[in-house]
């Protein structure tokens, strides 16, 4: 169990955005959770049992909220450096990595993304992976569709879905063409 974390509150574009940190091994900070909140007491439940400190500080500011800003900025790849920790079964920890490889403005269907772990049949499995991530933004749950095209669900609204994906869409650097 963490012993003790810090938290703090950044605006963004779709809404006052919290992040939770506890020190890295290597002297910086890993993301337990995050999320569009201005109450760190939404957040904690989400954190796995075993990582759930038990008590949390406010901070004025986190290095981590630059990020934040420079991905509501534009600068979306500002986020996928952040490190995370997150805890649970081997299938949902994989698949926790695995969205973080889908790419901005390019969302995935569950059932994509559930092809992308290497479980094509596991549809549900990958939306609860969605569903159970604790450290929104950082894992880009938000970049993965329903099946029919639409949102699907999300923790923090479909409104700040919409406003990710869209912001995602504007910002994102257009592939390059490859010659055949």
């Amino acid at each position: 169990m963490t012993q003790s974390a810090r938290f703090a509150t950044v605006a963004t574009p779709p809404g006052p955005f919290t992040v939770v940190v506890t020190p890295a091994p290597d002297g910086g900070d890993v993301v337990l959770a995050a999320g569009w909140t201005d109450d760190v007491a939404e957040l904690l439940p989400v954190v796995h049992r075993t990582l759930r400190p038990t008590w949390v500080e406010r901070a004025e500011h986190l290095p981590v909220l630059d990020v934040v800003e420079a991905h509501a900025a534009g600068d979306l790849g500002a986020i996928d450096a952040v490190p995370v920790r997150q805890r649970s079964g081997p299938f949902l920890e994989d698949a926790w990595d695995v969205l973080r490889t889908v790419p901005a403005g390019r969302p995935d269907t569950y059932a994509a993304f559930a092809a992308r772990c290497g479980r094509p049949a596991a549809v549900r499995a990958a939306a609860n992976a969605c569903a159970r991530n604790a450290a929104a933004l950082f894992v880009p749950c938000h970049r993965v569709l329903g099946s029919d095209g639409g949102l699907g669900g999300f923790r923090w609204g479909t409104p700040v879905k919409r406003w990710l994906l869209d912001h995602e869409a504007e910002h994102a650097p257009v592939p390059v063409p490859v010659e055949v």
